[in-house]
């Protein structure tokens, strides 16, 4: 029930059309109940003295008008509730689950995210179109035809109705057993969903190295899974309406029993019978449909728990009560004992403290694993810390809102993310409002207007999913390009010039001179000359800060981590072997 009141608050807005719905199936009830009332003047007085034929037909007529009106307004607007329902209700989960942390989306995959919004979703708009509406419908045209039956003799209609209440255990017992199967089901379609997501994703490495017998064989075994539970909720499902034909037929049969002997008696008409009869007889349609209408408010349950459980998680990094806009960079940013731990236990940082003042470019170097990037994602709160304040002109991060720290941090990362539009709304993403001028301003500074210009459609070009159909230099460019038109006083690039060919990195090297400079720069680098001209390097070593200092004085310190760093990537710029073990990387 807790599930129904909140699906209810979401159908609250939409109360008139609702309204509306339950009027069209009132009157489509009671233009039901009138077409078979006609039955006993039909028999009592049309058929045997053709009295009162035009006025029957004319009833006839006029009901089944007003029923088929009544049926269509009913369904139409029932459904326009439910998608209604369902257009706010997945918005409301689209919107939480963007506002989660990364570390939401480091334990949740993306397939159980996209069957959550699609496929429960889903669910719950069939519950409250399709079955909801057959309840309301069905149930209301049950209580007319039982009305008429009580109408014509009490005690036959109790005679029908003495199997009602065989029906409710079992009928309960299914309705538990669906949705327990149901959310089952559900967990297999959210498992099946991110393989087919991960093995679309990856399938570069999948052809690579030959992975679709592997990744065919997840996928039917998970396949297999999904439908072995699918079939248990049909067999739930389809098991009511036989049950009520049964009970439906024993009905029958002490409806004749009993009928007869009030027609021998006088005390009922053959119209009467007949009318009764057909009342029995057209129970069983709306029967039949609620006998189904169990099964599918319990999958409505089970898919909404599961999308109320997704609503339910609290992001770590959210704004508090107290929080309060973030004003422009001015002094400094400051890292004091800030430690950091994904939650396995071992620390990530461990009290890492130093201070980047206002316009500096600071390199973080270190080995693999030593915390470099997670630094850098502490700054825009994509994680929270776990120990210490990260302080932006004295102010902790944690009392600012998302919305302006963010707008003031421009990011540019090795794995460049690009959506499947077009080139000019992938620089503009960052400035909604920017002009097609300012979008080519910012592009010619990216060294990204010479190769666009050459496309057939210029900026107005399609570039796939993840920008497929560009290379790797011009989609660093475009990111480049994107970052230079939010324009933001501090700038995080995480090794944005790896893996480029030489010609790409020259480009893309003077477009990132372009974009740090007057900024507040955090740069994750392997290159050497981005490393050199760096104010200052702050060199990590399994999650501690081991030295900080300028490029030549780090090189002349003794026992120097970042010197021998420098050493290993410069023989292997040299051409020569270095010996070193195979966690270890060069600065950066």
């Amino acid at each position: 029930m807790s599930q129904l009141r909140r699906l209810y608050r979401y159908g609250y807005p939409h109360r008139g059309r609702f309204w509306g719905a339950a009027m069209a199936m009132l009157a489509y009830a009671a233009a039901s109940g009138g077409l078979l009332y006609l039955f006993k003047p039909i028999i009592d007085d049309v058929l045997p003295a053709r009295t009162g034929l035009a006025w029957v037909t004319s009833a006839i007529i006029g009901l089944s008008v007003c029923k088929g009106l009544a049926a269509y307004f009913s369904v139409y607007l029932m459904t326009d509730v439910g998608e209604r329902l369902v257009r706010d209700l997945r918005s409301r989960l689209f919107g939480h689950i963007l506002a989660q942390s990364a570390g939401f989306f480091a334990r949740t995959s993306t397939g159980a995210l996209m069957s959550r919004i699609t496929h429960d979703v889903g669910r719950i708009q069939h519950a409250v179109a399709q079955t909801l509406g057959d309840l309301l419908r069905e149930s209301v045209t049950l209580l007319v035809y039982a009305g008429i039956l009580l109408y014509l003799d009490t005690g036959l209609a109790l005679v029908c109705m003495t199997g009602a209440p065989l029906v409710v255990y079992p009928l309960a017992r299914l309705g538990q057993r669906v949705r327990r199967t149901t959310r089952r089901g559900q967990e297999e379609l959210e498992h099946l969903s991110h393989i087919t997501a991960e093995a679309f994703a990856g399938h570069r490495i999948v052809k690579a190295f030959a992975g679709e017998p592997y990744e065919r064989q997840r996928f039917d075994r998970a396949s297999g899974r999904l439908y072995r539970t699918n079939m248990k909720v049909t067999s739930s499902v389809s098991a009511l309406p036989p049950l009520m034909e049964w009970l439906g037929a024993f009905g029958i049969v002490g409806v004749l029993w009993y009928g007869s002997r009030e027609i021998a008696a006088g005390d009922l008409t053959s119209g009467d019978f007949g009318l009764f009869i057909g009342a029995v007889l057209s129970m069983y349609g709306p029967i039949r449909k609620l006998s189904r209408v169990s099964a599918g408010i319990q999958q409505a349950i089970a898919a909404a728990e599961r999308v109320f459980e997704t609503l339910d998680t609290r992001s770590e990094a959210a704004d508090r009560a107290t929080a309060r806009p973030l004003p422009p960079l001015q002094r400094s940013i400051e890292f004091r004992e800030v430690s950091f731990s994904y939650g396995d236990g071992g620390k990530v940082l461990d009290r890492v403290s130093f201070e980047v003042r206002a316009g500096e470019v600071v390199a973080l170097v270190g080995l693999s694993g030593a915390g470099k990037t997670t630094l850098v994602n502490l700054v825009p709160r994509f994680y929270e810390v776990t120990g210490g304040t990260i302080a932006i002109d004295g102010v902790d991060i944690r009392n600012a809102t998302l919305e302006s720290l963010r707008s003031q941090i421009g990011i540019v990362t090795q794995d460049t993310v690009l959506f499947d539009d077009t080139i000019g709304n992938n620089i503009a993403y960052a400035l909604p409002t920017a002009s097609r001028e300012m979008v080519e301003a910012a592009a010619r500074a990216a060294h990204a207007h010479e190769f666009v210009e050459m496309l057939p459609e210029g900026y107005d070009t399609l570039i796939g999913d993840r920008g497929q159909r560009l290379s790797g230099g011009q989609r660093q460019r475009v990111a480049i390009a994107r970052a230079l038109l939010r324009n933001s006083p501090i700038l995080i690039l995480d090794e944005a010039t790896s893996a480029l060919d030489a010609e790409s990195e020259h480009l893309v090297q003077d477009a990132l001179a372009r974009l740090m400079l007057n900024r507040t720069a955090f740069v994750i680098a392997h290159r050497l000359s981005t490393v050199r001209r760096a104010d200052r390097i702050v060199v990590l070593d399994r999650g501690r800060v081991r030295e900080t200092g300028r490029h030549e004085e780090l090189l002349a310190a003794p026992d120097s981590l970042y010197a021998k760093l420098y050493s290993l990537q410069l023989l292997g710029v040299r051409g020569e072997t270095p010996r070193r073990t195979a966690t270890q990387e060069v600065p950066g």
